[in-house]
Order: structure tokens, then sequence, then C-alpha cells
């Protein structure tokens, strides 16, 4: 039983959230996020990361960011940039890149609900990585980036859903980066209520993407309760803000590889060893491929294709999956990568940049690419079913749920 609840957002003025509206704080460095601030200055990202508004002298992790911060968003309530929906309801955002879209429902999932598991997770969480984000939320007393959730498709969700999209948008703007965005507000109350009942029936919710920013938002939630000991659940920090998007919308883009050298070997060395375990052929055209237990190679200069052999195949919900096969027949064995994660001579490469930045890179600073057929959907539920973990980098969801539409009070 899922408890996925109806909320007061606090959201932008209609006229300014294209403005507001910005990518997630890690997807920029310290210098580019300055540089986009400083090109929109009502995007959230201020906010997110306020270090922009700051000399590069200043700590970015410095007590002084977190409160300017929380002045930087109270300013903005203040002055209307920001308005409060007195009403607990439920939100519509779609997102639609490259002709197809997706649509979620924006509400607030509980912190017990992952807690005993019923959100489950596919990737472990760093500590050092968390820090940011807790400091960042406790301060603020808001969540302001949500977390990107999936779980299997309801009838009544759906209906809902497709019947608030038939009134009038919220928002309705196109980003920077081509991606169309349409809010609505679900104003039917029996239609919240329905939408409610209806996660209480659905047993497993899955993180997609934010594994991170949903640890932070769980232990901020149960450092108040220790603040509040006569805390009844009911409070607002024991919940944190998602958009939950049904699987059959979902699309999981590859995520590539790139590694800076071959391990001592020479290239014939290096292709021989790879006919261990994989069918090697040359291709006149960049491989994308097109189905599972494929794989692009990129080598000087040249495309090949790579079939995996069946004696290195696995029905196993871990083992299985086309980046482990890859690790475990040919990254570790051959090019000595035993740990992708600390690993320094592997790289990954998110499928949005497409082959061209494989070669790139292959011209660059690294030898060899690999360019993967992506993990499915119901690949990533199989193994948080089972409670296992997925390989680094094993996922690339596109597109990026903005910050700064949605903000949850706690």
């Amino acid at each position: 039983m899922a408890v996925v609840k109806p909320f007061s957002c606090v959201r932008p003025d209609a006229d300014l959230a294209s403005r507001v509206a910005a990518l997630p704080y890690d997807v920029y460095d310290r210098a580019e996020a300055k540089i986009e601030v400083n090109r929109e200055p009502l995007s959230f990202l201020a906010i997110d990361r306020a270090e922009t508004q700051f000399d590069d002298s200043v700590d970015m992790y410095s007590p002084q960011v977190y409160n300017k911060a929380k002045d930087l968003f109270e300013a903005r309530v203040a002055d209307k940039t920001f308005i409060t929906d007195q009403d607990k309801t439920y939100y519509i955002y779609a997102l639609t890149m490259d002709g197809r879209t997706q649509t979620g429902l924006v509400a607030c999932a509980s912190i017990d609900d992952y807690l005993n598991n019923v959100i489950k997770k596919h990737e472990n969480t760093r500590a050092e990585k968390e820090v940011d984000r807790i400091k960042h939320v406790d301060t603020l007393s808001a969540q302001t980036g949500p977390i990107f959730l999936a779980y299997r498709a309801d009838e009544v969700i759906t209906g809902a859903v497709n019947s608030t999209k038939e009134s009038p948008c919220l928002y309705d703007f196109v980003s920077p980066d081509g991606i169309r965005h349409q809010v609505w507000k679900m104003t039917d109350e029996s239609m919240v209520s329905d939408v409610a009942k209806a996660f209480e029936s659905i047993d497993s919710i899955y993180i997609a993407d934010g594994h991170h920013r949903a640890a932070s938002a769980v232990k901020v939630g149960l450092k108040r309760r220790e603040e509040n000991p006569g805390f009844t659940g009911d409070e607002e920090f024991n919940f944190f803000l998602a958009v939950l998007f049904p699987d059959e919308e979902l699309k999981i883009l590859p995520y590539n590889r790139v590694v800076k050298d071959l391990n001592g070997l020479s290239k014939e060395a290096f292709l021989s060893k790879v006919e261990d375990n994989f069918e090697l052929s040359m291709s006149d055209v960049p491989v994308s491929p097109d189905k599972k237990g494929t794989y692009g190679m990129f080598l000087d200069n040249t495309w090949y294709l790579l079939k995996a052999k069946g004696k290195i195949l696995s029905d196993d919900a871990v083992d299985g999956l086309d980046v482990a096969v890859l690790q475990n027949s040919l990254l570790e064995p051959v090019l000595g990568i035993t740990d992708p994660k600390t690993d320094k001579r592997i790289d990954f490469v998110g499928g949005i940049r497409g082959l061209k930045e494989l070669e790139r890179r292959c011209s660059l600073d690294c030898v060899v690419a690999f360019s993967m057929y992506p993990t499915s959907i119901s690949e990533l539920f199989a193994v948080s079913d089972n409670n296992r973990l997925m390989p680094p980098k094993s996922t690339w969801f596109e597109p990026k749920l903005r910050s700064g539409l949605f903000i949850h009070r706690i």
C-alpha cells in the first residue's frame, strides 16, 4: 500500500514559470551554474545553487550559502514570484521531447514507504552527496527538486490524469533546450480522493531517478521527527515531493562507456580477447544497438558490432543486464576495470549526447567506446523487486524534471 498524498503547492506565477524553471542542481558545475544564473536571474538555480550569489572564494557548502538560498526563496514568495495554493491537491506535469510526451502526477510520497521499501531503490547513495541537499532542504524548510518515481500503470490514475489534462493549463512553455512543459491542477475533489485510494492498492513504487535527493529528504524528515517527539505522522516533513510516472510512458536512454586505454594490449590482442565472449564484425556506420545483448564499439576510427555469446548471458535480474554483461565479460577481464565507480580509466556518457560524442571522446582523451542498448523499465523494476542494485550508470532518463515549478514546504 503506497501513500501518495495531495499537497499545498508553492509554485511560480504563470507569467514567470518559464523563467523560473531550472534543470536539476546537479547537472551543473559551479562555473556553469553561475553562467546560467547570470543569463536568467529568476532561474530557480539561484536558490538551488546559492553559491552563484557569492565570489568563488566562498565555500559553496558554507552556512551563509544555505542562508542565502532561504533569503532568496522567501523574498520571491514575498514579491509574488511564487504563489502558494491553499488547497491540497495533485498536479499533472507533462514533458514533451522529440514529439514524445510523458505525463506524471505531482504529489508527496511517504518517508515511511521509503524506509519500509514500498518505495524501492536500485542504486546505493553516498553520504557525502546527501549532505548538501540535507542542509538545503532543512534550511529552507522546503523540498524544491522532485524525485522521479515510477509505478505500474493504473486505470483509475490514468483516467484522472487524462481528464485533468482536458482543462486549461497552468503553464505551457518550451524551455531553452526545446522541451515543452505543461502543468495542470487537479481541481475535482472526488478525483483527488480516487487517485489517493488507487495508490493505496499499489504495493510498489520505484525510484527512477533522484536517489540522493530522496535519501536527503528522508533524512531531513527523520531529523524533524527527533526534534518533534510528539509528531503524529501527518506533518509535512513526513512526506517528500515527487513526480510519479506510469511505466508505460517512460523511456530510458542508454548510458554509454568510454575507456582511456587498452590495459597495455595492442589493438590486435584486444580484439582477439573480445572475440572470446562476443561475435565481432566491422560496421560501415556508427552502431546504435537495436536489441538486447548487442553493443557498438568504436576503436581506432572504426565501428564494430558486438553480439554477446550465449555462454555469457544470464537470466539473473542483475547479471543479465547488458551493462553487467559488458562489465563482467569485457571491461573487467580484458580492460582490468574492476570497480567502474572508482576507476579513473572509465567514463560514462549519457545517451542524450549521441554517438558523435563517443567518437569525439576517442579523439580527445579515450581509446575505445561502447554504445549500449538501453536498460528497460521492466528490468529496473525486476532489480528493485529483488532488492538488488544495478551496476553504476545503468540508466539515463530524459527529459529531466525541472526544479522550481513545484515546491513543498515542510
